[in-house]
């Protein structure tokens, strides 16, 4: 199974991560600290819609849910 959302498709996305350090001397930055790659992944949960297993990130998830809340609420109050 691929670490991607089967709705809107979010997948991870890699960016960078920087630490800097001030230096002793005068308060300014001894060196520039390097760059290191980060990887940012989906919070993404496993869900059974209509019988079909898949994984949703929580956005969806949340969404769907609600959907769901709102069609029930509804048939309640014409019955």
């Amino acid at each position: 199974m691929s670490q991607q959302c089967f709705i809107c498709a979010k997948a991870r996305q890699i960016g960078r991560q920087s630490r800097h350090k001030r230096g002793v001397a005068g308060k300014q930055w001894a060196k520039r600290a390097q760059k290191t790659v980060k990887v940012f992944k989906p919070n993404l949960h496993p869900a059974t819609i209509n019988g079909v297993q898949m994984l949703l990130c929580m956005k969806c998830l949340k969404r769907i849910k609600k959907e769901q809340a709102d069609l029930e609420e509804k048939k309640a109050v014409t019955a």
